[in-house]
This record gives structure tokens, C-alpha cells and sequence, in this order.
């Protein structure tokens, strides 16, 4: 077969290890030749997109980022986007199109596929960790482990100086690095876009702790994070050319509300795009490696319209349907967890 493959939507450690096994496994196995489109949809819009040399393919396993480039473009943005990308897969012969990709980028292989009967296979890509259906999309492992990494260090120096730290991370929709990251590290106080938080109830449990002799405390925000109504003004965020709001800053408004309610000297550092980049984690790579195999595979036995994902501990074919119907908010028992160990 001649197969496609785009890496969409922003990036994401572990890209050019799906990328490699797709080479590398469909063309020992299945005698498969890959195209790669450049910049997501974009490159599929635009019929711009390269044969990738298994060659090529077999060194970039451990390279964080994507060789062949990302972007938010999609075929929808324009009247003619959808013929334009149908026609560009046609005039390539490519017969199965694997979209690595989170939410956004699934959604509209979701409605390719639908719509104009496009043959591919989705495989779940985002450190926010908040595709629908899978227990585990690829990235957030690398994610968690290089802000729990900066939350173990801004504990030292926080204790140094008998400081409350706030860190900011990303997830716009879903806490799920906020909350693995805060417990990993010992925070005090996680705050996650799906429970509303109080800010004076987080300044007093902070101060409490330093009453009592703690002299580190962090406090993990994602970017997402929304006070309970009528407790905290925040701004409204903007919206970017694509209408995703512009995220970040609450980490600063946080930090400086808890200095004014505690006299506790309150710091913020903000990991953003950090998080996305550097090499995957080896069980990136794993998990990685596994969905480009499944993914080829699937096209293979036909199984267009569906995603590969973790279900149950193993890999097994979904509907990107039912994969994009809603995000994945964060399970009530992790958050009880937490809840029990903050410190």
C-alpha cells in the first residue's frame, strides 16, 4: 500500500517515534511506501508532502519535535479545504492516511472520513492527556515527568527561603499534568480547570502549613484554571486565529493573590512549551512505537474511521467517533488521591 501520515496540531514528544514504526513496520512487513504531508492538514491541503527513506526514518526515534513540521490548519477553515484535501490524496494514490494528532486534529479526520469517505486510521497525540476513550495518549508521560523534574527543584530552593512557589503548567481543558505532576511532587495545592478553585480556602490551608513549620510549598496550576464564581476576577482571555483562547497567566495572578491574603513571599515560574519539547521518556517511546505499529496494521485490515488507543492495559481500535465525542476529564478517585496527600 501507499500510506500517508501527518503529525497535526501542536507538538508533542514522541511524533517522530510514531512516524518511525510507521515506516520502518509498514515497509518490512506490508512492503508499504510512506508520504509524509508537511504541517499537518495543511501539507494534505496543499498536496505538499515527501516520500520519507526507511533510511531516514530509522534515526529519529529519540528526537523530540516532528520531521515533518505541525500546524492548527485545517481543511474546514475554507469552503473548498475538504475537496482540496481529497484530491490531493487521490492525485498521491495514498489508500490509508494515518492523523497523529489530539482532539482538534481527530475531530476533523472524524469528519473526512464521514463526509467524503477519506480511508484513515487516527492515532491519540497530546501531553494534556484528554482524548476521549483512551486510557493514555502518547506525550503526556514526557510531560509529567519534566514538570515533576522542575516541581523537585523549586522545592529546594523554596525551602531555602521559606517560599510558596506557583508553577504553571499546560492544560487548557483537563488538568491531567497538573494533577499526576502535583502528586509526583509533593505539591500543596493543585488547581485544575475541571474543579473551580477558592483562593482563599488554597491562602489559608498555605499558611496553616507554614504556621506549622513547612518552609516549601508549590502550588501546580494549569493553565486552564478557573476561580469559583464571585471569589476571584480574572481577565478574560483572548482568542487566537483559529479561536482557541490564549491561556496563561493565571499561575501569576494566583501567585500574587496568595503573597497579598499570606505575607508569604509567593514566586511563579511558568514551564509552558518546555513541556512539549526534548526527547520522549523511554515509555513514550514504547507507547509511541506500538501505535505507529497498530496504525499500519489497521489500515491493512481495513479499519478506517477508527483510532488506535490503550484500553484496559492493551491497544485496541475505537471509533473516532466515540474518541472525539468528549474531552477526558480527570478521574474523580486520582483526584481523592491527591486530595489525601497534598502537603
Amino acid at each position: 500500500m501507499r500510506l500517508g501520515i501527518l503529525t497535526g496540531g501542536g507538538d508533542c514528544p514522541g511524533l517522530n517515534a510514531v512516524i518511525r514504526a510507521v515506516v520502518l513496520h509498514g515497509g518490512r512487513r506490508w512492503n508499504d511506501e510512506v508520504v509524509g504531508f508537511r504541517d499537518g492538514w495543511r501539507g494534505v491541503i496543499d498536496d505538499e508532502g515527501f516520500v520519507i527513506a526507511p533510511e531516514r526514518a530509522s534515526r529519529i526515534l529519540s528526537r523530540g519535535g516532528t520531521i515533518l513540521g505541525t500546524s492548527r490548519i485545517q481543511p474546514y477553515t475554507t469552503a473548498d479545504g475538504p475537496r482540496r484535501a481529497v484530491e490531493a490524496l487521490q492525485r498521491r494514490g495514498v489508500e490509508g492516511l494515518i492523523v497523529v494528532g489530539g482532539e482538534g486534529t481527530l475531530s476533523v479526520a472524524n469528519r473526512l472520513h464521514r463526509d467524503h469517505g477519506v480511508r484513515l486510521v487516527g492515532v491519540p497525540k497530546t501531553i494534556d492527556n484528554d482524548v476521549g476513550v483512551t486510557q493514555l495518549t502518547f506525550g503526556f508521560e514526557t510531560a509529567v515527568q519534566t514538570a515533576t523534574d522542575a516541581i523537585d527543584r523549586l522545592h529546594t530552593t523554596a525551602e531555602s527561603h521559606n517560599r510558596v512557589m506557583v508553577v504553571e503548567v499546560m492544560g487548557r481543558h483537563a488538568g491531567h499534568v497538573a494533577l499526576w505532576a502535583g502528586i509526583a511532587g509533593g505539591a500543596a495545592a493543585i488547581l485544575v480547570p475541571e474543579r473551580p478553585f477558592d483562593i482563599a480556602a488554597v491562602s489559608g490551608d498555605l499558611q496553616r502549613l507554614h504556621e506549622g513549620g513547612t518552609r516549601s510549598s508549590v502550588v501546580v496550576v494549569a493553565e486552564g484554571a478557573r476561580p469559583m464564581a464571585g471569589t476571584l476576577e480574572i481577565p478574560e482571555p483572548g482568542v487566537d486565529e483559529y479561536g482557541h483562547a490564549r491561556l496563561g497567566g493565571i499561575g501569576a495572578i494566583v501567585a500574587s493573590e496568595i503573597e497579598a491574603r499570606t505575607a508569604l513571599e509567593t514566586r511563579v515560574t511558568v514551564l509552558g512549551h518546555v513541556q512539549r519539547g526534548g526527547t520522549p521518556t523511554a515509555f513514550d517511546r514504547v507507547l509511541c512505537t506500538s501505535f505507529g505499529v497498530a496504525a499500519v496494521d489497521a489500515t491493512h485490515e481495513g479499519a478506517f474511521g477508527q483510532m488506535v488507543a490503550v484500553r484496559g492495559g492493551g491497544l485496541a481500535l475505537v471509533p473516532l467517533a466515540e474518541a472525539t465525542a468528549a474531552l477526558k476529564p480527570i478521574p474523580a478517585d486520582l483526584w481523592q488521591v491527591a486530595q489525601a496527600c497534598l502537603s
